[in-house]
């Protein structure tokens, strides 16, 4: 292979606009499956799911108590108890259409969840009422319906509960349970190839206790993005690590695109020599940027091949992580057209000044900390995008937007949270 000149990048691509031409390329939508619901939590919706029906589908009774026609109750009250005959018993599953209707003066006994009986329209709580044979006194007035879970009050007929592209969580589930629903239409987990290229570089399976051979290293970026996919609920396939040889990179993507729906690579996208991912990616598709104003990452760079992403991230693990913050969380999450999750914020006073590069978005490890009743911030690095201390030390990044100069000691900051506070 005949060595080519090291140059710069020709053109340094802002954060956004490489964002927006990849939302704009990228084409790509999963397949839409049917799931039964038990088996769908974490999976985006890919229509959206209505209500069939009303829930409650009856009003029932939100306390223990006595369903009571809340016009016999004017005036009740400690001092001026108003006596009700107890006229039968109402229990949850109770089919309500055997009973005859309360008449004026009459009260039902009732417990939480059981339907309301013929005639009633308000609930009194067993603690306003004090019960004497067949008799009850009631001793605070309720208005109509109070205390009572009215039919279609959580969802009437024809209601969107959950809307396309959002994920079911837990409590979705149990919506959807309430309401009958068995199964759902769901976008497939998506399944992203992470291809490592790099001769420098040995799996970490073939590594005894952290010694590798003399001159490489073992892939950790790789094995970082594939738990980083994990966490957010994607399907990750280890691609391996190819050399610095073209055809070799070619061949790797060309043989996975095909059942992927997204593949990162890393290495090989900055502007040495052996930086031959964009070059191969420009064989089987098209190279949409290569390099953007950030740090760290400014080798980021990105391509579509079958309307599918190719994300180029540094091999570096803190510019990958950078990158995939930037760029893999935001398309993936596009191709289903699921929200983006917020990631939690923390507001603190940065603890020393830091500068930033004019039109660069730049990702500072911080780390935040309680100190004298209140946050602080601590810079911890902008480069040194190879050191993996610098997140295991970190619980949080700051984004330093493109027209922000810096940062003086003791400014207020808000800082995206990828550990827990200390």
């Amino acid at each position: 292979m005949s060595k080519r000149i090291m140059e710069g990048f020709k053109e340094l691509t802002r954060v956004d606009d490489a964002l927006a031409i990849l939302f704009r390329e990228v084409t790509h939508v999963p397949e839409v499956v049917e799931v039964d619901l038990e088996d769908s939590v974490g999976l985006p919706v890919a229509e959206d799911i209505t209500s069939p029906t009303d829930f409650p589908p009856f009003n029932r009774s939100a306390v223990d108590g006595y369903a009571v026609r809340s016009f016999d109750t004017l005036g009740a009250s400690m001092l001026n108890p108003i006596e009700l005959k107890v006229a039968y018993e109402v229990i949850p599953g109770f089919d309500i259409s055997t009973l005859r209707p309360l008449e004026p003066g009459e009260a039902a006994i009732i417990y939480t969840g059981a339907p309301l009986p013929p005639g009633a329209d308000a609930v009194v709580m067993a603690e306003d009422a004090r019960r004497q044979g067949d008799k009850v006194y009631i001793m605070a007035q309720v208005t109509p319906f109070q205390n009572v879970s009215r039919k279609g009050e959580d969802f009437s007929r024809g209601k969107i509960v959950i809307r396309k592209g959002d994920k079911l969580m837990p409590w979705h589930i149990g919506a959807l349970a309430s309401l009958g629903i068995t199964k759902v239409k769901v976008y497939r987990r998506l399944r992203v190839g992470v291809l490592s290229t790099g001769s420098e570089l040995v799996e970490l399976r073939e590594v005894d206790k952290g010694s590798p051979p003399p001159g490489k290293i073992v892939d950790s970026t790789k094995t970082m993005l594939k738990a980083l996919l994990g966490r957010d609920g994607y399907e990750a396939v280890d691609l391996g690590v190819v050399p610095d040889d073209m055809n070799a990179i070619e061949k790797a993507i060309a043989r996975s695109i095909g059942s992927l729906d997204a593949i990162i690579t890393t290495g090989g996208t900055s502007i040495g020599s052996y930086d031959l991912v964009p070059e191969a990616v420009n064989r089987l598709g098209r190279v949409l940027f290569n390099g953007v104003r950030m740090r760290p990452g400014k080798p980021t760079g990105a391509g579509v091949v079958e309307g599918k992403p190719i994300f180029m991230l540094s091999g570096f693990p803190v510019a990958s992580l950078a990158g995939y913050l930037a760029f893999v969380r935001p398309v993936l999450r596009r191709m289903t057209g699921t929200p983006e999750d917020p990631m939690p914020i923390a507001k603190g006073v940065i603890t020393r000044r830091v500068a930033n590069i004019a039109g660069v978005r730049t990702y500072l490890r911080v780390r935040v900390y309680r100190s004298e009743g209140r946050y602080k911030v601590e810079p911890l690095a902008i480069t040194a995008s190879g050191v993996l201390s610098t997140l295991t030390d970190a619980n949080g990044i700051l984004v330093i937007p493109e027209d922000v100069e810096g940062y003086d000691e003791g400014d207020e900051v808000e800082v995206l949270l990828i550990a827990p506070l200390t």
